[in-house]
């Protein structure tokens, strides 16, 4: 019951994120209503969002008065360096888990493609989204280029690269590498503003496009795709194993970070769970097995293809074009 009933406490957070009300308190102490008055909403709904969230150890009480918890402070106060941003993302996911049940029964998500949705609403998902990927990629950034050999590598492109992330994390690795990030229109801005907060703008060329019809360029060195294949089908990937091996120079490296699963699909465990999120968000996105990611590598002419593990669950596949 315990495990079935986890998705109350799990709304509790997400709500009070969205609402804002770790960011109201700050490091202040306020009443239920000073925080309803700030965010909006109802005096007496607020008062029983905040009594539950001293129940989950998340705000504190004293007498009237609420005040976060250290860890609030630190992680959900919106302009703290730990601020977890990506929570607007989960909160993004929701509804879209609740269409779980009829997404097993089709075999593919239920939502649809034209599903309309305000220009305001849709920028604000981009950028939660975006700011999560940042979020999971700054922290594994670092470890995970430093498994590909990056000897000879002077020229990298990285395909959907989101915020950027590893791609900064590529030219602080090696002085010499000129970093190419390729996304969608919409995300590119937001590419952008995270560059140059690394302060390496200068370094960096930005192209923007759809990685399933617009091309890359040539003469890369090492091209990653980072969370991208499980948005696709096997047939899609290895279209676009083909699209960037074509780009890569010989002795070039195709690096995936992405789910890896064993034979049997049951671990790594996140992996298992996150096949369903593909499931409910995406006609046949998936999690792949490493036998399977690896015959697609060979099919795009790749070879001494290996598979890295990483402290995180998720893991690398690099393959070399000769």
């Amino acid at each position: 019951m315990k495990l079935a009933t986890a998705f109350r406490q799990s709304r509790i957070v997400l709500t009070a994120f969205e609402l804002r009300v770790f960011t109201i308190l700050g490091e202040d102490k306020k009443t239920s209503v000073q925080v309803a008055r700030a965010v909006g909403a109802d005096p007496r709904g607020t008062d029983r969002l905040m009594n539950a969230l001293c129940a989950l150890g998340l705000i504190r009480k004293t007498g009237s008065l609420f005040s976060n918890s250290p860890f609030s402070s630190r992680y959900l106060v919106k302009g703290k360096p730990d601020y977890l941003a990506g929570l607007a993302h989960t909160a993004n996911l929701w509804d879209r888990w609740g269409t779980l049940t009829k997404a097993v029964r089709r075999g593919g998500t239920v939502l649809s493609r034209q599903r309309q949705v305000s220009k305001t609403a849709g920028k604000k998902r981009t950028q939660g989204f975006i700011a999560a990927m940042q979020q999971r990629g700054s922290a594994q950034a670092t470890a995970t280029i430093s498994f590909p050999d990056l000897s000879s590598v002077k020229k990298t492109l990285d395909v959907g690269a989101g915020s950027g992330a590893y791609s900064i994390a590529l030219a602080r690795a090696k002085n010499d590498i000129k970093a190419t990030v390729f996304d969608l229109p919409e995300v590119i801005p937001l590419t952008r503003s995270y560059v140059k907060k690394s302060g390496l703008t200068s370094r960096f060329t930005f192209l923007e496009g759809d990685f399933d019809k617009d091309p890359f360029g040539s003469g890369y060195d090492l091209v990653l795709l980072s969370a991208i294949i499980h948005m696709n089908s096997p047939a899609e990937n290895i279209a676009l194993f083909k699209k960037c091996a074509k780009a890569l120079n010989p002795g070039g490296q195709l690096v995936i970070q992405d789910w890896v699963m064993n034979a049997d699909r049951t671990r790594p465990a996140a992996g298992a769970i996150f096949a369903l999120n593909m499931l409910i968000g995406t006609e046949a996105g998936d999690t792949f097995t490493g036998s399977e990611i690896k015959s697609w590598m060979k099919k795009a002419g790749l070879s001494k293809i290996r598979h890295r593990g990483t402290r995180f669950e998720s893991s690398l596949m690099i393959g070399w074009k000769i």
